[in-house]
């Protein structure tokens, strides 16, 4: 049996400045949560100090366990090995620049049996203009052409149900449009406003090319996927007893 029902995935790449004050608001969402949580940091090939923090915190909690990645493969690649590691019914997601609040995944609990993935909707944004609007640009582009119906498919703030985060299939920039894998592979998705923080630590990962140009080209790779993977249901079975 599962040690916890819900296994929160933080992917980390370079961010030591982020991660006590990520442990603590960690350490209230536990003590105060209904059900047993455990957290799971996904190095992804950190070059600073991350990982050396990563290890102290897992010595002092049994609800932090780690694994570390040979090298530096992108956020896609760190939530899939997440993925692939956690043991729950449920896995959750957030990132560790704590721009969103562990506390909010309180927020998604009350959907999380009628629905196969929780997404948060950053309804304030507090990023930089440049960020906001690439954002807005590619998500309008995505929404228009896979119809997912989700207004903010990048939120650092999930909770998916294990068997369908097991079944996603999983490609570079994959992150992007979770919520349109999922409705591929029959699922359901439901939209939670969340709360949004500006960043106080460390430096954002994306620019241009992989705010607009990747997501754009990955759109067009998930609008074939959904055209074109097989999902079947029986309409009767025989099968012979003994």
């Amino acid at each position: 049996m599962p040690a916890h029902e819900l296994e929160i995935i933080v992917p980390v790449y370079n961010e030591q400045d982020s991660l006590f004050r990520l442990r603590s608001e960690l350490d209230m969402f536990i003590a105060g949560c209904k059900i047993p949580v455990g957290v799971l940091f996904v190095d992804d090939g950190s070059t600073d100090k991350s990982l050396e923090l990563i290890r102290g915190i897992c010595v002092e909690s049994i609800n932090y366990t780690y694994i570390s990645l040979s090298e530096n493969m992108g956020l896609s690649a760190a939530i899939k090995a997440g993925i692939d590691h956690a043991d729950s019914k449920w896995i959750g997601y957030i990132d560790a620049d704590l721009q969103t609040s562990p506390a909010d995944f309180e927020l998604l609990f009350p959907f999380i049996n009628e629905y196969e993935l929780v997404i948060g909707f950053r309804h304030q944004r507090k990023d930089k203009f440049v960020k906001r609007v690439s954002s807005r640009i590619a998500n309008s582009f995505r929404r228009r052409v896979l119809d997912d119906g989700v207004r903010d498919t990048g939120c650092p703030l999930k909770i998916i149900k294990t068997d369908i985060a097991r079944n996603i299939p999983f490609f570079k920039g994959m992150h992007r449009f979770i919520p349109a894998l999922v409705q591929v592979l029959g699922g359901n998705v439901r939209e939670v406003p969340v709360r949004h923080f500006p960043r106080l630590e460390g430096k954002s990962k994306y620019h241009l090319s992989n705010r607009i140009i990747h997501p754009f080209l990955d759109t067009l790779a998930v609008y074939w996927i959904k055209k074109r993977i097989i999902n079947y249901h029986l309409s009767e079975e025989h099968k012979k007893t003994d």
